[in-house]
């Protein structure tokens, strides 16, 4: 089982999502959709906002993976994304679930846990979305967090344990775990919280570096989830040395996420 994930295999990630340019499903938020479209395009990836019950499932099992992200969860959408995360699960397609202020509302935190019955690949979130998914809190202040990463460790460990995915728990230094093994990413920038969709862009960009490795090794999913963090928190730190404000940060951003090479990915790398 392949655990460690180097600055290395990470960049070689980033080689191999360039060359297999994976197709993504988002069943997204209404604020980030297009943020969201631009990142895997400026990476390399395809976006796919497909979104609407009856063809939601039907194109999870051809998707290279999928994002669910419950940050404007209207009806339609819900069935959408039931629809999707079920047929991703049967089909073995890699899926992320993103609980966007789960515990604070309750038709999101319902339907988060509802979709946790699909087995998702990988779930990120906010550290006090990741401890009220999992139970022990009842969230932050909206989409805010009011807990640190190291305060969410268990929580995130407990919640890998029980579905099988790998969390990662965003913040300064991001976590992330399988319930057995952690690796933290002490890259980043604060200017990807000043700009909508920062972190729900995160999913998207999981998604299509998860499908690039095996979905039975569990090692490799951390790997993974870990490598989509480290990749796209270097180009937030490149981009925000070129930038002005959260204005200019967004599009230095895309161009460094569209620029990036394996080799400045091994170099800037800090990993734990």
């Amino acid at each position: 089982m392949t655990v460690r994930l180097t600055p290395e295999n990470a960049a070689h990630l980033l080689e191999r999502l360039r060359e297999s340019q994976p197709l993504v499903q988002c069943l997204t938020n209404a604020v980030v959709t297009n943020f969201t479209a631009n990142v895997l395009l400026a990476l390399g990836a395809a976006p796919a906002m497909v979104d609407v019950p009856t063809e939601a499932g039907p194109f999870a099992g051809i998707a290279s993976g999928v994002l669910v992200n419950v940050g404007t969860p209207h009806a339609e959408q819900r069935n959408a994304m039931l629809e999707a995360a079920a047929a991703a699960h049967a089909a073995g397609t890699p899926w992320v679930l993103d609980p966007v202020a789960v515990g604070v509302l309750p038709v999101r935190t319902g339907l988060a846990r509802e979709l946790l019955h699909f087995r998702p690949t990988a779930i990120r979130g906010n550290p006090s979305e990741i401890i009220a998914l999992a139970q022990l809190g009842t969230g932050g202040r909206g989409v805010d967090a009011t807990d640190s990463p190291e305060s969410a460790a268990d929580a995130a460990a407990l919640l890998a344990r029980s579905t099988g995915a790998s969390v990662a728990v965003s913040g300064v230094v991001d976590l992330i775990t399988d319930g057995s093994h952690t690796i933290r990413v002490a890259n980043g920038h604060a200017l990807l919280t000043r700009v909508t969709g920062g972190g729900c862009a995160l999913g998207a960009v999981t998604a299509a570096v998860l499908s690039l490795v095996d979905p039975d090794d569990p090692g490799a999913i951390l790997a993974a989830t870990a490598a989509a963090t480290l990749v796209y928190t270097v180009a937030a730190e490149l981009a925000a040395a070129d930038a002005a404000g959260p204005g200019s940060f967004a599009v230095h951003f895309l161009d460094r996420l569209h620029s990036l090479d394996a080799a400045t990915v091994a170099d800037q790398a800090r990993l734990a």
